[in-house]
């Protein structure tokens, strides 16, 4: 039994970890839940019981076997050398460590024993970079891919629940006949979408894009692999969807690709397309898998492959993962 913390509670992926963590029954001995000072007094239900939450310090620590942290970049920046220092294993949700040499990246269905060579902190990956390699891997170890380009519709939750309530926010304004109002986006997001997930680097590339060239090439082990991304923003409320292309060394088939993905771990495959049988986020909402349709071949391209990926971003592609990394500690 471990004494957990939750840093972030009161976050879209902080109620996440709380009800997964009831849901798939981790073996937590006490659970405390810690966020900035504004969220004192709030108190969120975890096994029947009311929590109180807690103000996050560098004190927050002592006795804890087992952090998740998802208050953000700057603040895993400032703890979490604290939780580490005071013997608790950290697993980040946040980009701070995740390109660091000495902090694995994990997705378990690709990397699980990397979580073993840890140093106190485990990194959770990009959301948009879990769901494209959970469908990516098994093709790799089938074929090789050499090339990936993806193209990434990315749901208002990547923002956090500030995110979501925009986009409900202007749904209402509009109805209403009312000035639209803007904070968490670069733009309008009702109605709308724009290719500007993150800031702009010097390359071009926004860093979402580059967090899933360079995090893809870490988990998978792949530094020659060729990867280019596009991320954009649209108005759905949760739930990322993406569309993947693909040249492999060797040649595959749909129908090989269909088979290897359906025989592999956190993958569902729904490709009936004439049915209406592809995933869309309104339906892989609240789920816990990774779904894979419109798989097909390339026609451009002797040994190229297409397929569209959606899985619910506040669960896989956070906290989920974050969980799945802790029962792969846990099981030993």
């Amino acid at each position: 039994m471990k004494n957990v913390v939750i840093a972030g509670a009161t976050g879209a992926v902080g109620n996440e970890f709380i009800k997964l963590l009831e849901a798939r029954e981790f073996p937590v001995k006490n659970l405390r839940l810690l966020a900035s000072a504004r969220s004192i007094g709030k108190k969120l239900e975890f096994r029947g019981e009311k929590i109180p939450v807690e103000q996050l310090t560098s004190k927050s620590f002592n006795g804890v076997d087992l952090a998740f942290f998802s208050a953000g970049r700057e603040s895993s920046k400032v703890y979490i050398p604290h939780a580490v220092e005071s013997g608790t294993v950290v697993i980040d949700n946040s980009s701070a460590f995740r390109m660091d040499p000495d902090v694995p990246l994990v997705v378990p269905e690709i990397n699980p024993e990397s979580v073993f060579k840890h140093k106190g902190i485990i990194a959770n990956p990009n959301c948009s970079t879990i769901q494209m390699v959970v469908a990516l891997n098994p093709i790799h170890k089938a074929a090789e891919v050499k090339r990936v380009v993806v193209s990434t519709y990315q749901s208002t939750a990547g923002a956090g629940a500030k995110g979501m309530n925009e986009l409900l926010n202007q749904a209402r304004a509009w109805a209403n006949g009312e000035a639209l109002e803007i904070s968490s986006f670069p733009s309008q997001i009702l109605f709308n979408l724009f290719p500007h997930v993150d800031i702009f680097m010097e390359n071009g590339y926004t860093k979402e894009e580059m967090k899933m060239v360079n995090e893809t090439k870490k988990i998978m082990n792949t530094p020659n692999m060729g990867i280019s991304a596009t991320c954009v923003r649209v108005p759905v409320l949760r739930s990322h969807s993406e569309a993947v292309w693909i040249e492999t060394e060797k040649k595959i088939t749909p129908k090989e690709a269909k088979e290897i993905l359906k025989k592999s771990p956190g993958l569902t495959v729904r490709d009936e397309p004439e049915n209406g049988g592809y995933p869309m986020p309104w339906e892989v909402d609240n789920t816990l898998d990774t779904f894979v349709g419109r798989i097909r071949e390339d026609f451009s391209h002797p040994k190229g492959l297409t397929f569209w990926v959606v899985a619910d971003n506040l669960n896989k592609g956070a906290a989920l993962n974050s969980i799945q990394i802790a029962e792969v500690l846990e099981a030993g």
